[in-house]
């Protein structure tokens, strides 16, 4: 938080009617001990309160709330040869991520830790549960029927509906969100007054207001951020667009990373992209066209997909599309809820459902799951190798390959496009045979044994079966994937 953000959050500490159960007024009192029972005490009351973050302030008069200012310096105390902060987080199970600051206003010094909400299980300190009750601190023990909710809420956490900035003025969050973009995105007329607009905000819930000031929700931040660089919690969750000199990561021609929420940048994402991956030009008609040497279509559904699907708990990592000379990675965090080679044809799981319903209301993306339909479409309609999907241990990867001659594909190449050709022809209530993938492949009919070859692998890999096991014709012959 910055100097000005301090002084508001002490401003309106300051017109609280009373101390809170999630902020603490504290003069001098440097405790250690007791410090430590307080941060114990008002991370769990956040949390049985649905407050982000709670506060232990020095500097201001418990009785009066005047604002008369601190002689304690946390940040420069010490517990033996330990820092203060260190000594408090160590002691502290499991260790939340507090903050303290230490700031002048007015000519008087003050202090604030910020103390976010617990997750998954109470903070203890010292071994010991604490709770505020009213403006006390109480052991958490004595109040079974708090801890039992503190349990509660957290297995009903979204991430969507947490609070990515509080404590927000009116005037802040017009600028904060892109509300011209939020309704023309919605297909709604603009209102032409402050309220209208604010009012639909809170209607389609992402924003919350609490007595005179606002509260602005993650999917509100993530879908209409003018800049998400305002959003300390998720601004690592921008989009990355890297642009790579050869098959390698060695040497980067260009990266884009972007600033405005997932809605309000989606477009702009993509034409980025068309506009700089490789293309070919052809005349058409006496007109010059340029063609992309991957459809464009593909690339929006597995750009939507990787914002929809990442998993939000994972830190320090960031939907990302990489392109090379040779493919293209769209990289989300988490791995998938859906075993990967049923993606074609399951039903749709989302992991974040708030945020795939509003993208489906702005026609960025489907929840009808027929997306990577979609995908697998474009590369055979393109005759482009199959996409590959690769899960790793804190990712999910879907690489697009750039044209491939038949001699050039190796065997996992065609098997893995025989398999994803099977699906494609399930899901649209037909049967591959051995046409068909000669059609896909761009196979003539005389060298019908190539196909026959790529079939014979896809049966040994155990990805297809015969429809009709029964049947002794080949020619003839219909598949399915190994799971009908």
């Amino acid at each position: 938080m910055n100097q000005q953000e301090l002084i508001k959050l002490l401003n309106d500490f300051q017109h609280l009617p009373k101390e809170c159960e999630w902020v603490e007024f504290k003069e001098n009192n440097s405790n250690p001990q007791e410090i430590g029972e307080y941060l114990s005490a008002l991370s769990n009351s956040a949390c049985y309160h649905k407050k982000e973050y709670a506060y232990l302030v020095f500097g201001i008069e418990d009785s009066t709330h005047h604002l008369i200012g601190t002689t304690f310096r946390p940040l420069q105390t010490k517990i033996g040869n330990q820092e203060l902060e260190n000594w408090l987080t160590t002691q502290l199970n499991p260790r939340i991520d507090f903050n303290i600051f230490e700031f002048d206003f007015d000519g008087k010094h003050f202090a604030l830790f910020c103390v976010p909400k617990t997750r998954n299980t109470p903070v203890a300190f010292k071994g010991e549960y604490y709770i505020r009750v009213g403006s006390y601190k109480k052991r958490l023990d004595d109040h079974p029927e708090r801890e039992r909710k503190i349990w509660q809420i957290e297995k009903q956490f979204v991430f969507e509906n947490e609070i990515a900035k509080e404590n927000v003025s009116e005037n802040e969050i017009l600028q904060l969100i892109d509300y011209p973009k939020f309704f023309e995105l919605l297909r709604l007329p603009l209102p032409d007054n402050r309220k209208g607009i604010l009012d639909r905000m809170l209607q389609e819930k992402i924003i919350v207001k609490h007595a005179q000031q606002y509260s602005i929700k993650n999917i509100g931040a993530l879908l209409f951020a003018t800049n998400l660089e305002d959003f300390d919690n998720i601004a690592r969750k921008a989009v990355r667009v890297i642009f790579y000199n050869g098959v390698n990561r060695i040497k980067t021609i260009k990266e884009q990373l972007g600033q405005n929420g997932y809605a309000v940048g989606f477009e702009g994402i993509i034409k980025y992209l068309d506009d700089n991956l490789p293309s070919n030009e052809i005349i058409d008609k006496a007109l010059r066209k340029k063609i992309c040497e991957y459809p464009i279509i593909a690339v929006r559904e597995l750009t939507a997909n990787a914002l929809i699907h990442q998993d939000f708990s994972m830190t320090g990592s960031s939907p990302m599309i990489e392109v090379f000379s040779n493919r293209i990675e769209i990289t989300n965090p988490g791995k998938p809820l859906i075993e990967p080679m049923r993606f074609i044809d399951h039903n749709p799981e989302s992991r974040n459902e708030l945020l795939a319903r509003f993208l489906r209301r702005l026609n960025i993306c489907e929840e009808r799951g027929s997306g990577i339909d979609k995908v697998i479409f474009e590369c055979e309609y393109n005759q482009l190798p199959a996409p590959e999907i690769i899960v790793g241990d804190r990712y999910t990867r879907i690489i697009l390959y750039a044209h491939k001659t038949l001699r050039q594909m190796d065997k996992q190449d065609k098997i893995r496009a025989c398999y994803q050709h099977a699906c494609l022809k399930y899901v649209s209530g037909e049967y591959m045979t051995n046409q068909s993938l000669r059609e896909r492949f761009g196979i003539e009919e005389h060298n019908y044994t190539m196909a026959s070859k790529i079939i014979s692998d896809t049966l040994k890999a155990g990805l297809i079966k015969d429809y009709d096991s029964e049947s002794k014709s080949k020619k003839y012959a219909k598949y399915v994937p190994y799971w009908f």
